[in-house]
């Protein structure tokens, strides 16, 4: 791990969970956060990353392994004493209370005064500007803003942490991306420490300092999001994370960061050996639809290139994309910015694509 866990707020320590003693759902988790970091799980459904959320919430209790807050240990304490801030996708705002009431809530159980209390409350309001709501219900707000409440509720007690399972996931398109970056500010300007969990990749890519992606109970890669994308560590990384083009081969040799590959369609080509180690293994070439060209003017001299015959040409405004045929394969995508020198092509065209050699991952198959 990038910080030992001596120094880390949040830890995981050999976390293990299983619901019936045979299957793990969660399998040998370690992991831990400094203070103030914005932490995505992000993987697809089943992959362990709520449950991980619900052991840190206390709402589910690990099989094996240790849980620690601030360097102690949190396994055995109750929900409401671990001081944490929670915000779901289904809001959970008291129905029969106001806005203000919601947020009064969780400062009366811990016992302020009323006007602290009104204080604090008038704060978290303005900090998702939602001020002027306090005395209107639930029932009365649309989703955007119940989702603001839920927020500014989670933060009102001032806690260190704040946990969020997919709290933007009902909402449309436009206001969701609005409210990334209102969570996002948020938390680095309070310095909270935040552990966020979703299943889409762009809210994961545009929120983080760093994204720990999951599958099958494991984490697969554990990086902020220009190294995940850039550099993935395994196919299912490469995959889950972005477009991304794959072609099938085998490695034919391997000298020093490079690794010569030979394609099922015939072409041989070089890629950066990732998780590959033999001659002879299978391998799972993968390069990402913008670091692929078609112009020749624009292709470096050690590109390199193959053949392709264009499938498709798609016009998207800022970007043109492209479908090809490439080695056998009918879904080889390329996307190029649309500028004035930039080539339109048509279905049909025999054309040479290429791409530098350190932007071809040899994975694991």
């Amino acid at each position: 791990m990038d910080n030992a866990s001596d120094e880390a707020f949040v830890a995981f320590e050999r976390v293990q969970k299983s619901y019936d003693g045979e299957n793990l759902v969660v399998k040998d988790l370690n992991l831990s956060l400094p203070k103030g970091e914005f932490l995505t799980m992000l993987g697809p459904s089943g992959s362990g990353k709520t449950t991980c959320l619900m052991m840190l919430a206390g709402f589910e209790t690990a099989t094996h392994g240790d849980i620690l807050l601030d360097g102690k240990s949190i396994n055995n304490i109750p929900p409401h004493k671990r001081g944490i801030g929670m915000v779901f996708q289904n809001y959970a705002l008291f129905p029969h209370m106001t806005v203000a009431e919601n947020l009064s809530f969780p400062l009366e159980v811990r016992g302020m005064g009323k006007s602290e209390r009104e204080e604090k409350v008038k704060r978290a309001l303005d900090m998702v500007q939602m001020g002027d709501f306090g005395g209107r219900r639930p029932a009365q707000l649309s989703g955007g803003q119940q989702q603001r409440i839920a927020l500014s509720r989670a933060l009102v007690f001032e806690p260190e942490l704040v946990l969020m399972d997919e709290p933007l996931g009902a909402l449309d398109k436009q206001l969701r991306e609005t409210l990334q970056f209102e969570i996002t500010n948020l938390a680095h300007e309070l310095g909270i420490t935040t552990v966020y969990v979703t299943h889409d990749q762009t809210e994961a890519l545009t929120m983080s300092d760093r994204v720990a992606v999951f599958d099958d109970g494991r984490i697969q890669q554990l990086a902020p999001p220009d190294k995940l994308y850039e550099e993935p560590e395994n196919s299912f990384v490469a995959q889950f994370i972005g477009e991304n083009n794959t072609l099938e081969g085998v490695i034919k040799e391997i000298n020093n960061d490079v690794a010569l590959v030979e394609l099922d369609g015939g072409a041989v080509i070089d890629a950066k050996p990732i998780n590959v180690t033999t001659v002879g293994e299978r391998t799972r070439v993968s390069i990402r639809p913008e670091r692929v060209e078609y112009n020749k003017d624009r292709l470096s001299a050690d590109a390199h290139t193959l053949k392709a015959e264009v499938l498709e040409f798609i016009y998207m405004g800022d970007i043109f994309r492209t479908r090809l045929r490439v080695a056998g394969k009918d879904d080889f995508v390329i996307k190029t910015r649309n500028a004035p020198d930039q080539t339109r092509l048509k279905p049909g065209e025999q054309i040479e694509i290429g791409w530098l050699p350190q932007d071809c991952r040899a994975l694991d198959a």
